[in-house]
This record gives C-alpha cells, structure tokens and sequence, in this order.
C-alpha cells in the first residue's frame, strides 16, 4: 500500500520543528568568561502545528489530494544560569510578580546556603574532635 500524501506533509513539517527545537535552543550553549564565570543563557520554546488534508472526489482512477501544514515557533530569553566558583545563581529577565517563578528563581542560592551551613557544622565537629 502506498504512503498518503498527509503522511509526507506531516514528516516534513516535524523533521523542521525538530531541527528548530532543541535542548541547545532551551539550555543555549555555555558562555565563558575570563574569570572562570559560565552563563548558560535559558529561553522558553513555544511551538504550534497544524495539519490538514483533504481526498477529492474524481470520476477518472486518478487520485486527487489536497492539503497544508503550518508551524510556528516563539523563543523568549527568560533567565541566565551564572556558575562561579561552584556557586550557582540564577538571573531572571522576565517579570517574577508570581509567587512560583521567585521560589523558583531562589532554588539555587537556597542549596548553596544549605550545602555551606552543612559544611560550615561538619568543619566545627571535625575541630571539636581533634
């Protein structure tokens, strides 16, 4: 049985999404600076596709076949992941008025302070034993 003509309209449009998104498109590649800092600059991807087709009827055996596909694709800026000297912050460039988006935005900086308080109680029991 051979391939509907819908199938190959679809394939194409997907094969052009994917090469467009990527996780090198969400997590761009890193930046390097000259004091040891890397910036991973983070975008929201939105994407749509739509897809349609249509067989005519024909009194002829010729098969006839209409159709269309479409996709778009929005790629904000949304924040900076900033890593010096094995600290992490991240840096928000839209607006954080939603209670979620700033817990979210403190994730990094909460760890470090956790991750240095633990440090910080197993160095003072590490010196009260010696």
């Amino acid at each position: 049985m051979s391939e509907h003509p819908i199938q190959g309209l679809m394939d194409v449009t997907l094969e052009k999404i994917k090469s467009m998104v990527d996780s090198n498109t969400i997590i761009g590649n890193p930046i390097n600076m000259a004091d040891g800092t890397m910036i991973l600059p983070v975008s929201k991807v939105t994407f749509g596709f739509a897809s349609g087709g249509s067989d005519f009827p024909t009194k002829t055996s010729k098969e006839l076949f209409g159709g269309g596909s479409g996709a778009g694709v929005s790629i904000s800026p949304i924040a900076f992941l900033v890593v010096h000297e094995g600290n992490v912050r991240l840096l928000q460039l839209s607006d954080t008025s939603n209670s979620l988006d700033r817990a979210i935005g403190m994730m990094p900086e909460m760890v470090d302070k956790v991750s240095d308080l633990f440090s910080k109680k197993e160095k003072n029991s590490e010196q009260k034993q010696s």
